[in-house]
């Protein structure tokens, strides 16, 4: 019985699916923009694309701000609405030497 209510109070905490359908688009592709379009975005938002990926049926944006920010950026395929935008630790993004115990060999 205490086994059941425990599973049952996470599942009330936590319905089932909730944290990977918020960031899924689903969308036919015939409905999506192109690349560019989506390229054309980020110009506009000062945005310095690195890569645009496909992931989870949305496109994503890899590369900075207008201020430098390492970002990535949920795009929705259709209507290109800015699902998230996520701000990166740029520790990786510094060259090796100036890493913790890091050397550049």
């Amino acid at each position: 019985m205490k086994k059941t209510l425990t599973i049952l109070g996470f599942l009330a905490v936590f319905p089932a699916g909730m944290a990977s359908a918020d960031d899924d688009c689903f969308v036919p592709m015939s409905d999506w923009h192109p690349r560019d379009a989506v390229a054309r975005l980020a110009g506009e938002n000062g945005w310095t694309v690195r890569r645009i990926k496909i992931d989870d049926g949305c496109y994503e944006i890899n590369g900075r701000d207008a201020e430098g920010r390492p970002i990535e950026v949920t795009v929705h395929p259709s209507t290109l609405e800015v699902i998230e935008i996520e701000y990166e630790d740029d520790a990786d993004d510094r060259p090796r030497q100036d890493r913790k115990g890091g050397r550049d060999d």
